[in-house]
């Protein structure tokens, strides 16, 4: 009568047929040498196994980094083309008109942020005159008096203003976020420079997310954009 198989003879069976399956199975190989440590014993130190989880550590961190290069190149490939398609939206408005109801709505819906506002420093930024300026600018626009662009930016602190400015904010005016202040806690600040003889003025972008724009975020296409948006300003302004 023939011997029954046993089930370790279908194991070694299999693994003599395929060993490349085993080598390759972590767990597997894991398990194999904490066998191999308890058959040896305390008292025996084997290298071998120690430069294996040293060289598995180091694997791991390497597929971590490469985890995160890639998840970051493909988020500033994700922003990159966020920035060209808000760039060829404000270069395409025929009127001023048209501009100002771009900036009203379709501008922070391409920029994927809760708010969008342009503000314009004039003299005219008074009280009285509130009312008027946004029925003739729209919800787009907001006028504040002259010198206040660069004190929201720099916080009242007598220091250098940046091109573009990241960071959190706890306390959103709603004169810039309008209805969306409630939720913004992050905000990009676009110093813009309308020429000679003109004030300067700001793009304030708002986010419902504190990680959108932080201090610690590059800002290269933001700069770009804003650029580009004080030179189409420009032209609809002179």
């Amino acid at each position: 009568m023939a011997e029954q198989a046993k089930p370790q003879d279908a194991v070694r069976e299999h693994i003599l047929s395929d060993p490349i399956q085993v080598l390759e199975d972590r767990d597997i190989m894991r398990a194999l040498i904490s066998a191999d440590e308890v058959a040896r014993g305390k008292n025996v130190i084997d290298l071998r196994a120690i430069a294996l989880e040293r060289l598995e550590a180091r694997l791991n961190r390497l597929e971590d980094t490469h985890r995160h290069v890639i998840a970051a190149a493909y988020d500033n490939l994700a922003s990159t083309n966020q920035i060209h398609r808000a760039t060829l939206a404000i270069l395409e408005p025929k009127t001023f008109a048209d501009f100002l109801v771009l900036l009203q709505d379709e501008l922070g819906r391409i920029l994927n942020v809760a708010s969008a506002r342009l503000v314009l420093e004039s003299p005219a930024a008074t009280p009285d005159m509130e009312d008027q300026l946004q029925a003739e600018f729209g919800s787009g626009v907001c006028f504040c008096a002259p010198g206040a662009v660069n004190d929201y930016i720099s916080r009242g602190r007598s220091t250098s203003v940046r091109p573009v400015t990241l960071r959190t904010i706890h306390d959103p005016d709603p004169v810039l976020f309008g209805d969306a202040a409630e939720k913004v806690t992050s905000e990009a600040l676009l110093r813009l420079d309308l020429g000679k003889g003109n004030l300067p003025a700001m793009l304030v972008l708002g986010s419902a997310s504190n990680d959108q724009f932080t201090p610690q975020k590059g800002a290269d296409l933001l700069v770009f954009f804003a650029s580009a948006f004080e030179r189409v300003l420009r032209r609809w302004l002179n």
